[in-house]
């Protein structure tokens, strides 16, 4: 068997990197574990999840999804979606059981918010429902022969508007967040992380999970991330959709690894469009609020003449986390001989050049660099997937969602030596603050937190 000549990468090599850039996904099933609490809740004592069972008052028993996916036929080996390119993007509803069917909503609910579990608590994937096509993202060249043979359904673009427009109505946070996973996974698995993810949000706001296709073998980086950059135009199309038709007064991203190629080849797509507009006009019309990225797969030069495109007029505020202890990133530097958008500047990330230390510094408004090498949990597994893996992480992710704070209003100290932000040991009681600072209803909780660990300290020293 012949393998593919990279210069400076012999045989042996090849295998170990295919081995390590793996670090993107776990082997594609229909159920996850969930992912650690994140720290911010405090094994409990602050919890954002309602006291009565969320699906009881959701319009739709599950979470959205868009997937340009093919569907899969009575003889391929997938239940719902292929890994194949399905050209039109395909809107619907999966529905999903947290727990085991014995739990009941109450003990689902202090059980998911523990740090240390000692029950298993899955996520699975109990049906899905596809309502139609987004009309919009038929390729012009497709003449109604065509169609035809597709046999595609009807346009869903008003039921899935309707959908969010929903769940918005009965929303603290009228805020929509999508999920753009990574290379090496099939469907079921954007639809996984994107129902943990709305879950510590207290399912507030609509979720929708973004399922381009990928394909779930580790031999796939190559085709992966051709796919990833090529279908950017749906994506784009999504958010100028969600933008136009529902009433979302802020729409948040979250990019996974190769699926940050797709988010910001979408995001400069729309920064041409709208060349010659002020950030103000964009940001209005667009209502892109956090654009974050994570562990971000993308050639850093890349990154570099996107900006010089206006992407960061775009979005209210791009974030983008680094880390030190990222192997998958290490090798997809050694296989492109591109130093990558996630790793951290130094070492094997090379060194930051003066002018981009300088355009960090001018745009520190609009961008943020986040290292999370301090932060507990990082290096977990392969150091790829820290978002759901440490807790600090996660908590920094969601909160940058939900409030719009800055690194610094969260808590998070900037580096002496490069413009990039770190975690300090003490970012979750600075993280309290910031949201304490913002929120009646945290701050409430909090001051009855604080004033029963008071009381527990004097019991103590009487004693």
């Amino acid at each position: 068997m012949k393998f593919p000549a990279y210069p400076g990468l012999n045989l042996h090599c090849w295998f170990f990197w295919v081995v390590v850039l793996s670090g993107c996904a776990s082997t594609p099933v229909d159920q996850i574990e969930l992912m650690p609490a994140p720290d911010v809740y405090g094994d409990g004592l602050l919890n954002p999840l309602p006291e009565t069972n969320p699906f009881d008052r959701i319009p739709y028993d599950g979470i959205l999804f868009v997937t340009d996916r093919a569907p899969a036929t009575e003889d391929s080996p997938e239940r719902y979606y292929s890994n194949d390119r399905g050209q039109v993007l395909r809107l619907g509803l999966a529905e999903i059981q947290f727990g085991k069917k014995e739990f009941d909503w109450e003990f689902a609910r202090y059980v998911s918010m523990l740090k240390a579990r000692t029950v298993e608590f899955p996520v699975k994937i109990s049906n899905v429902e596809e309502w139609g096509i987004m009309g919009s993202t038929m390729p012009y060249w497709f003449n109604s022969t065509l169609v035809d043979e597709m046999e595609l359904p009807a346009d869903a673009t008003k039921r899935f508007a309707a959908a969010i427009n929903a769940q918005l109505a009965v929303s603290k946070k009228k805020h929509v967040y999508i999920y753009v996973h990574g290379y090496k996974v099939a469907y079921e698995d954007p639809i996984l992380v994107s129902a943990e993810l709305w879950h510590f949000l207290g399912y507030n706001g609509a979720f929708v999970a973004y399922a381009w296709p990928s394909t779930p073998s580790r031999f796939a980086y190559i085709k992966d991330s051709d796919t990833s950059e090529g279908y950017s135009r749906n994506f784009r199309l999504l958010l100028e959709f969600i933008a136009e038709q529902t009433d979302a007064e802020e729409i948040h991203v979250i990019g996974y690894s190769n699926g940050t190629r797709l988010v910001l080849r979408a995001v400069e797509q729309l920064a041409l469009i709208h060349r010659g507009k002020t950030a103000d006009q964009i940001q209005q019309q667009l209502r892109l609020g956090n654009v974050i990225l994570v562990g971000s797969d993308l050639d850093r030069g890349i990154f570099g003449s996107y900006m010089a495109d206006g992407i960061l007029n775009v979005s209210k505020h791009f974030s983008i986390y680094m880390s030190s202890y990222d192997k998958a990133l290490g090798f997809a530097q050694l296989l492109t001989r591109r130093q990558r958008l996630g790793q951290l500047w130094g070492g094997k990330g090379g060194e930051i050049h003066p002018l981009a230390r300088q355009a960090l510094l001018d745009y520190r408004d609009q961008l943020s660099f986040i290292n999370v090498s301090d932060a507990e949990g990082s290096a977990t597994g392969r150091g790829h997937g820290y978002f759901r893996n440490s807790p600090w992480a996660s908590s920094d992710v969601l909160m940058t969602m939900y409030y719009g704070l800055s690194p610094e209003q969260r808590g998070l100290a900037e580096q002496d030596d490069l413009p990039v932000f770190t975690f300090p040991p003490d970012y979750i009681l600075r993280l309290w603050d910031a949201i304490e600072a913002v929120d009646p209803e945290f701050a409430e909780n909090l001051r009855a937190l604080k004033a029963e660990q008071d009381a527990s300290v004097g019991r103590e020293e009487l004693e």
